[in-house]
């Protein structure tokens, strides 16, 4: 499986985890973009079989607004709430 299907199954599967837990999508130029909640990140998911699905992400956030690819996207990974004031 190509990288950029496993960052966007990861990213999907954190998604949707119950109950929802934030987390962070870190990219190679140095950004750490935190996501609070699911709607602050937006693609078009792999289909069932994992086929298709864009390699392009949104993010919204606040006044963030970010945009790049799951192949730019260095690590995926859950965080504290208290990282989420600092």
């Amino acid at each position: 499986m190509p990288r950029v299907d496993v960052v966007r199954s990861e990213v999907q599967r954190l998604l949707h985890a119950v109950p929802f837990h934030p987390f962070a999508v870190s990219l190679e130029d140095g950004t750490r973009v935190v996501i609070e909640h699911p709607e602050n990140i937006a693609f078009n998911p792999a289909s069932e079989q994992g086929s298709g699905g864009s390699e392009d992400f949104y993010v919204l956030s606040n006044r963030l607004r970010l945009y790049s690819t799951f192949g730019a996207v260095t690590s995926v990974a859950l965080i504290d709430h208290e990282d989420i004031a600092h």
